[in-house]
């Protein structure tokens, strides 16, 4: 799995940083009318297309299969009512995140593309009702996935990716450090390095 795990709330900033070295990406919309929803994810799929990286539509799994997307992200409460059946049968993978061991199991259970874990460290992106889970969470979560790679979220840094990557995460998924950089195309190659750094020999 890329080590390097970008995540951009609109399809603008995707076409920004993608060039920058970013090989997985997720687009994360929130708040908008359906319409542009679609609109966001049929150009972030073409551009991804263009550019040899990967996106994973974050929520909109019925837009990604109608859109000929072919992976995608769902939060807990998503899984209530996506067709993982659906997905399978047109050959889309997803991964899906999880807060504490019983989100884990029930996670597992349905034999993902990756778990993600978060938030890591104190975020700013937004109100969790989870605390920072911290490395040693990592680690064990490492444990129980197996074989299923684990993605950390939450108030990552290039600083911090030694750390992260020790206890066993798989990838690094960045929302705030980039979103509020001054430069974050800069940042985004910095990243870019810094995971290419860790990478598994």
């Amino acid at each position: 799995m890329e080590r390097f795990y970008l995540i951009v709330g609109h399809v603008g900033r995707l076409e920004l940083l993608v060039p920058h070295g970013a090989r997985l990406v997720q687009l994360r919309i929130k708040d908008q009318p359906e319409a542009e929803v679609r609109r966001q994810i049929a150009r972030a799929r073409d551009f991804c297309a263009v550019h040899g990286a990967q996106l994973v539509v974050n929520d909109y799994w019925q837009a990604a299969l109608d859109l000929n997307c072919n992976f995608v992200h769902l939060g807990q409460e998503d899984m209530d009512t996506a067709d993982f059946a659906a997905l399978r049968r047109k050959g889309a993978r997803f991964g899906l995140s999880t807060h504490d061991e019983a989100e884990l199991d029930r996670a597992l259970s349905l034999n993902p593309s990756y778990v993600a874990l978060g938030p890591v460290y104190p975020t700013l992106l937004k109100k969790m009702k989870w605390g920072p889970q911290g490395l040693e969470r990592v680690s064990r979560w490492k444990q129980m996935a197996g074989k299923t790679p684990l993605v950390a979220i939450g108030g990552l840094t290039p600083e911090r990716l030694p750390g992260v990557f020790a206890a066993g995460a798989d990838s690094a998924a960045v929302v705030t450090d980039i979103q509020l950089a001054d430069d974050p195309e800069a940042r985004t190659r910095e990243w870019v390095e810094a995971c290419r750094a860790k990478e598994p020999a």
